[in-house]
């Protein structure tokens, strides 16, 4: 019999954060907290492994979650392409088969969300999306923590989103909602995101903060973008960068938010990217933090 977490099987995998339910997320959030507080508390992965598979590259990510494992008591097998069969032509299937032989756990961080899909289809331990070209739920459970570490609560709060409606934004509707944050996404046409979560679409980046709590954005330009398409992103996501002006907007006490890279001056100024009101890298801490809480609970059940 599998082990129960608020009377519900524990997800082999966390893949969009639709995995958890409302009450496991918060209580995921509440223990996140407990462990920053403690970091060396659980020991939950000793005498274990975790493959962490990098095919993009990373800062935060690998960092956070190398540290995690190590402080769950557990040793991160990092593998980058150039070190597996996968990147050879070895299908994610039998790459799951075989991780599954050795491991507790399996993260990668990819493009297309159909490799992670097929590596869990076929993985007998949990598989974490660390990132993906369509989600990185990651990145929104320490998001959380965040914000419950600022305001005591989560439940009501707002978070406006300022940008491209990307992977982050996507994940930050479907996670939030979950647990009782609304958010709010402020795009240019052409950047939406789609209908999802109940999130508040708009192109007015004015009226997505209205009220808001903490305003989020993400770079504008990636590392695959050419000179032409990084050009026309810049132009048509100008208008929302965060600056003071846009946070002002936002209810008394908002904070500015951003998962990182950032690009000072872009999408974000640098007096709000390293001033008083920003908590972000406090983000990049809870990282860490909310991570080992999942593993927590995906390994263990509990």
């Amino acid at each position: 019999m599998k082990p129960t977490l608020n009377s519900r099987a524990v997800p082999t995998h966390y893949l969009t954060g639709e995995e958890l339910n409302a009450k496991q997320t918060l209580a995921l959030i509440d223990r996140a907290a407990e462990l920053r507080a403690a970091p060396h508390v659980s020991n939950v992965l000793a005498g274990k492994s975790v493959a962490l598979i990098f095919e993009k590259p990373s800062t935060r990510t690998r960092v956070s979650f190398e540290a995690g494992v190590f402080e769950l008591g557990g040793h991160p097998l990092i593998l980058r392409p150039d070190e597996m069969q996968l990147s050879r032509g070895e299908s994610p299937r039998d790459t799951a088969l075989v991780l599954s032989r050795h491991v507790a756990a399996i993260g990668l961080r990819t493009g297309a969300d159909e490799k992670i899909q097929d590596l869990a289809a076929h993985a007998s331990v949990p598989v974490i999306n660390m990132l993906t070209r369509d989600h990185h739920p990651c990145q929104a459970l320490a998001d959380l923590l965040t914000l419950k570490q600022e305001f005591g609560a989560l439940d009501g709060l707002k978070l406006a989103y300022v940008g491209d409606g990307n992977n982050v934004a996507r994940s930050l509707a479907i996670v939030g909602a979950l647990a009782g944050v609304q958010v709010s996404v402020a795009a240019p046409e052409g950047y939406q995101l789609e209908p999802v979560a109940g999130a508040q679409l708009t192109d007015d980046p004015y009226s997505a903060v209205k009220d808001a709590n903490a305003v989020y954005t993400d770079v504008w330009v990636s590392m695959n973008d050419d000179a032409d398409t990084a050009a026309a992103r810049r132009k048509a996501l100008a208008p929302y960068r965060i600056d003071d002006k846009l946070l002002a907007a936002a209810a008394p006490g908002a904070i500015a938010l951003h998962c990182l890279p950032a690009h000072p001056d872009e999408e974000i100024t640098p007096a709000v990217l390293y001033g008083e009101r920003q908590r972000i890298w406090d983000q990049a801490e809870n990282r860490r933090h909310a991570q080992k809480a999942l593993l927590e609970t995906l390994t263990s059940g509990s």
